[in-house]
């Protein structure tokens, strides 16, 4: 985990996330309990290292930023929406894969043919409940969201998740935070990371 991006993670939630129990949230972050700045966000795809949910969270973050900045999203979309809730719905979004992923081995042939184990991450979900409703799950146990930010939290992974289509297309017209979360997402995934930190 990069000492540098923890540190950009901390500015921006103490700046923009002030919430009553926000605080709260912030110490199991950063407790014994939580592994959320040393975690993967990913077993194989995007941010499969240690340190990549951290990664991944900001840059999402920047994202989210970037395109809420545009003229067109403020003035023709309305999306007008207050620093904490861009913090809160970018930096949290996947809180649910927090103590998510665990480290074993497995048995890889080496480029001379002999068989060596190398470590790989596998899920071991202990709170088996959905992807972005457990997030939405957890954030809550600590503090309030509103309803558009549980709704973007919730379907940020758009329809590259097993929700009905129409569902998801109705969350996005009804809370366009949902949209515009989602293509941050995505944007951060499929161009900012890789396998590899």
């Amino acid at each position: 985990m990069s000492q540098e991006l923890k540190e950009e993670f901390l500015d921006i939630y103490k700046t923009n996330i002030t919430r009553e129990g926000a605080d709260k949230l912030l110490e199991y972050l950063l407790s014994n309990q939580s592994d959320f700045f040393t975690a993967p966000a990913s077993t194989k795809f995007h941010g499969a290292y240690e340190g990549g949910l951290l990664e991944h969270s900001l840059n999402v973050y920047h994202c989210l930023k970037d395109y809420l900045s545009r003229e067109r999203a403020k003035s023709v979309y309305n999306m007008n929406y207050s620093e904490e809730t861009i913090a809160v719905t970018a930096l949290l979004h996947d809180i649910c894969k927090v103590n998510f992923y665990k480290v074993g081995t497995k048995n890889v042939k080496n480029e001379n043919g002999k068989w060596e184990p190398v470590p790989y991450y596998y899920v071991d979900d202990q709170l088996p409940y959905g992807h972005g409703e457990k997030s939405v799950y957890i954030i809550t146990g600590f503090m309030r969201l509103s309803r558009e930010e549980a709704f973007a939290i919730r379907y940020h992974m758009g329809f590259s998740a097993n929700d009905p289509p129409n569902q998801v297309g109705s969350a996005f017209e009804m809370f366009p935070l949902a949209f515009a979360l989602s293509t941050a997402d995505m944007e951060a995934t499929y161009f900012l990371e890789g396998k590899e930190g």
